[in-house]
């Protein structure tokens, strides 16, 4: 019997077969735990991440996980992309539903300045 994680991991294999982030465009790779969400930006050609923000970092660290701190993390993480120079990027849901904590990290990103 396979489990939920293998399932997601299995959509996210197929997901990752169209995607792939460049040094011109870089994906930006969402990971959801139940107590946290992590963002990366990562260039898939040098194989090297780029920029990354978390729930777990300082700020967010006691809040508990919900669209407004997912939403937090995809701002946080918008402003350091901006700040690296990188304006544009490849979305990566993770094999996620685009639903809830990604769809609101997703969203707060891009009114933070990522287009996507």
């Amino acid at each position: 019997m396979r489990g939920r994680n293998e399932a997601r991991r299995r959509r996210h294999a197929r997901v990752r077969k169209a995607i792939r982030g460049t040094t011109a465009r870089p994906r930006l790779a969402v990971y959801r735990s139940n107590r946290f969400i992590y963002a990366q930006v990562i260039d898939d050609d040098n194989g090297t991440t780029l920029v990354s923000a978390s729930s777990q970092e300082e700020p967010l660290r006691t809040k508990t996980l919900t669209v407004e701190t997912a939403g937090e993390v995809g701002k946080l993480v918008a402003e350091r992309a901006k700040g690296a120079g990188i304006a544009s990027v490849v979305f990566d849901r993770g094999g996620y539903r685009f639903h809830g904590r990604v769809k609101a990290l997703a969203d707060s990103a891009r009114q933070a300045g990522l287009e996507f």
